[in-house]
């Protein structure tokens, strides 16, 4: 029964193609996690400052931010692979500009360098985005995402360790490693069969920030929960790689067991992404992901409980286990929507993306601030307080379906 299975999936196409973006992703994504464990630590020790650190991190979501307003109306029909060849340029680009950046430690490199990894990361966001949408029926957004995650979550947890032994060796390490695997990544792409092939149109004469602001208007009114609590994980991600990231090469020092501290906060979404992806769970996910959303935050609330090290590992993995059940299921609730836009999707990828972009310009600043005058261990029992009070706030106002203003939506131009 196994082996009918496991060939059932092998020769399912639609599996086929998850399989083969999934490993992208995972050669692309060792890239960057490469990079982010690293340029934490880079900027901090080049400008001495956790607070510089968090307002050089933040440019590069300042940017992705501005790509999320152009993008829906700068691509009209381009597919996911062409997407994802152009964030593999970005992230070669981004990589080129961080050795330059050791050579010649200037603000402005660096800041360049973010710019090109916010727009990196907006054209991935993009690129799964349009797949799920395009590639998977509805039924299987949820364990898409789930699957999809367990790669993503394998290349952020070897990430940091890897990072923590090339910097051992040379300076300029993880950036050339991160090339040779983004170049991995580069050939596998070029390598995998074509799907969904449709014309490019790039209309830069259309593009309008202010029609575009207003799409997103009228679609917030209607689905805010759901991205607040996007928002939300995105800003708990980003205290885990700036603050977290800075905190585990601290703990290095200190412990043997320190290393483990970011690693830990990725490695439970490695297995909980099969057990989603094996649940296929279509009904109740927004519910369902805010109850362990609230569960996280409880967690990461008690790691000033005792002061050992192996207690803040076990807080953060049990608070990254409750968070791995609710990212894909709040995915799942985005591909839905998506889905439900019909031709004008591209607006609610967009929307969706800008969450991240949010996250990622408060939550470094914030966690630098933070981190700079409570420490490290205090900063993340509060940003468990956070999580926890908006988890039950949303609990209580979010409506059991989220309507889409379809008469609205139609009269918008292609």
């Amino acid at each position: 029964m196994l082996r009918k299975a496991e060939t059932a999936v092998i020769g399912d196409p639609v599996w086929r193609r998850i399989i083969t973006l999934s490993l992208i992703l995972f050669f692309l994504l060792l890239s960057d996690a490469i990079l982010s464990t690293w340029v934490p630590q880079l900027i901090e020790s080049t400008f001495e400052s956790s607070i510089v650190m968090g307002f050089v991190m933040s440019f590069s979501s300042v940017v992705g931010f501005g790509a999320d307003l152009i993008f829906p109306q700068l691509f009209k029909g381009i597919n996911f692979k062409k997407l994802l060849f152009m964030a593999i340029i970005a992230s070669i680009a981004f990589s080129l500009t961080l050795i330059s950046a050791t050579m010649i430690p200037f603000v402005l490199i660096f800041l360049i360098s973010m710019a090109i990894w916010g727009i990196y990361y907006e054209i991935v966001g993009f690129a799964n985005h349009q797949f799920v949408a395009d590639s998977v029926p509805v039924r299987m957004h949820a364990s898409t995402w789930a699957f999809m995650g367990v790669f993503k979550n394998l290349a952020y947890f070897l990430g940091p360790l890897l990072a923590g032994l090339l910097v051992m060796t040379n300076a300029q390490s993880p950036a050339y490693v991160a090339i040779v695997f983004t170049i991995i990544a580069l050939i596998i792409l070029l390598l995998s069969k074509k799907h969904h092939e449709r014309p490019v149109s790039i209309e830069i004469d259309k593009i309008s920030l202010r029609c575009e602001m207003e799409h997103w208007v009228v679609l917030f009114r209607k689905v805010w929960p759901v991205l607040v609590v996007g928002i939300i994980m995105g800003i708990v991600d980003a205290f885990f790689w700036t603050a977290g990231a800075v905190y585990t090469e601290d703990l290095a020092k200190i412990s043997i067991w320190g290393k483990w501290f970011l690693p830990m906060y990725t490695l439970p979404a490695l297995f909980i992404g099969f057990v989603v992806a094996k649940k296929g769970i279509i009904n109740g996910k927004k519910k369902t992901a805010l109850k362990f959303f609230l569960l996280s935050g409880i967690f990461l609330a008690m790691m000033n409980v005792f002061e050992n090290v192996e207690w803040q590992l076990l807080v953060v993995f049990c608070s990254s286990f409750a968070l791995s059940i609710s990212y894909p299921l709040i995915e799942g609730v985005y591909s839905d929507i998506v889905l439900r836009m019909g031709r004008q999707r591209k607006h609610m990828i967009g929307l969706c993306s800008s969450t991240t972009s949010i996250s990622y310009i408060v939550g470094p600043i914030i966690a630098g601030i933070t981190a700079s005058v409570l420490g490290n261990v205090l900063t993340f029992v509060y940003l468990g307080y956070f999580v926890a009070a908006v988890a039950l706030i949303l609990f209580a106002l979010t409506p059991k379906k989220l309507k889409l203003p379809q008469v609205e939506i139609k009269k918008w131009k292609d």
